[in-house]
């Protein structure tokens, strides 16, 4: 519960059964470095066997992308609800190695070799459709994204049992904030885990090449990358991120903030005059949508929940930037340091707006509009 409250800034009203569970290095990546997917996968319906051997609960809900437990579920006599995030497995990452093209989830060994990237699309394709049957076991599937509900649709093939629900975004604490922000020292913000997906390297390297075209009668900026590490690869991730601040020479315009309390993230939310983010196909975007709800203009991926969802016109005005390459984000960066504060505002403003969209009443909302029809077969 103090976790919760000093992490998230969630206050439970009673404390959680909590049943602690011992076979959890069978879901840990560390544990398959190759044929990760399926190791994972087949872990986690050991993992979920000591889980329901301990406890079998009557609705078995799943938050955590463990599909192929489903089934076991199932026998157990649950009933199983889904809260999907991010699909296992998706057609763009079929179609990126098809493409042969690298990413941290498409190494530069197996984009760079013809016959590597056919055996992959066969093992994708296979995982693929052994993921489509076991999610359809789902009785109700609730999804957080346009992008995800497309791609579960496509997968699990249950439509009608699929219902896109925005995630809860504390969107009215931060919309108490002031929208006017310090102008010495302008604060670009960025806030992810410290994990290759959320391409950190990318940040830096497009702050350091706004920073280098950067009129000399503007104030020099600073760039806070904000996250939490989970293991030593995080860490070690993290380190090299410092030690690239230093090669790019921006480690004095850089900060980094390691697991700090969310109290504190309301702090620098608070200053900030953009925030930035750079995962490709994030599923929704949580800390995109806090930019916006705190009056911090966002620089988002292209792609996924960012563009399908988030960052849209409100009301016919602008509400932040999209960008792919390293010259895209720092266009967006030099255009948010120099365009003038009226302007800004006016951008924030929107941006707060659209933010509201994704606020915890409307998920309280939708969730429970979701799941109401299995509790009612049961009552």
């Amino acid at each position: 519960m103090a976790r919760a409250t000093d992490r998230f800034g969630v206050h439970l009203v009673n404390p959680p059964k909590v049943v602690h569970l011992n076979k959890r290095k069978w879901i840990e990546e560390t544990t398959y470095p190759r044929f990760t997917m399926i190791g994972q996968s087949l872990g986690s319906v050991y993992l979920s066997w000591e889980a329901l051997c301990k406890f079998t609960p009557m609705y078995y809900f799943d938050t955590s992308g463990y599909a192929f437990t489903y089934p076991l579920a199932r026998l157990f006599g649950c009933k199983v609800i889904s809260y999907t995030h991010y699909p296992t497995i998706s057609s763009d990452m079929i179609s990126r190695v098809r493409a042969r093209s690298a990413l941290y989830n498409n190494e530069d060994l197996i984009a760079k070799s013809v016959w590597l990237s056919r055996c992959k699309i066969i093992y994708y394709s296979i995982f693929s459709w052994l993921y489509g049957l076991v999610g359809s076991y789902a009785l109700t599937v609730m999804v957080n994204s346009s992008w995800t509900q497309s791609h579960i649709v496509k997968l699990w093939r249950i439509p009608e049992r699929t219902k896109r629900v925005y995630p809860p975004c504390d969107t009215s604490g931060l919309q108490a904030l002031p929208l006017e922000r310090p102008t010495d020292v302008p604060a670009i913000i960025s806030v992810a885990q410290f994990r290759p997906e959320k391409a950190h390297p990318l940040q830096l390297q497009a702050f350091a090449k706004a920073i280098s075209k950067l009129d000399a009668g503007l104030p020099k900026p600073k760039l806070q990358l904000v996250g939490s590490c989970r293991n030593e690869a995080d860490e070690d991730r993290l380190q090299k991120l410092k030690e690239m601040a230093v090669k790019l020479k921006v480690e004095n315009d850089v900060e980094f903030h390691k697991n700090i309390l969310y109290k504190d993230l309301v702090k620098l939310l608070g200053a900030a005059i953009a925030g930035i983010h750079t995962m490709t196909d994030e599923h929704f975007g949580i800390s995109v949508v806090e930019f916006m709800a705190a009056g911090a203009v966002p620089i988002a991926h292209n792609s996924a929940g960012p563009k399908m969802d988030i960052v849209l016109e409100e009301d016919g005005h602008k509400t932040g930037f999209l960008a792919q390459s390293e010259d895209e984000y720092a266009e967006a960066v030099l255009e948010v340091l120099s365009m003038p504060e009226t302007k800004r505002l006016e951008m924030a403003a929107a941006a707060r707006k659209r933010a509201g969209r994704f606020s915890e009443q409307r998920f309280y909302e939708d969730f429970k509009a979701s799941i109401r029809p299995i509790l009612c077969q049961t009552s």
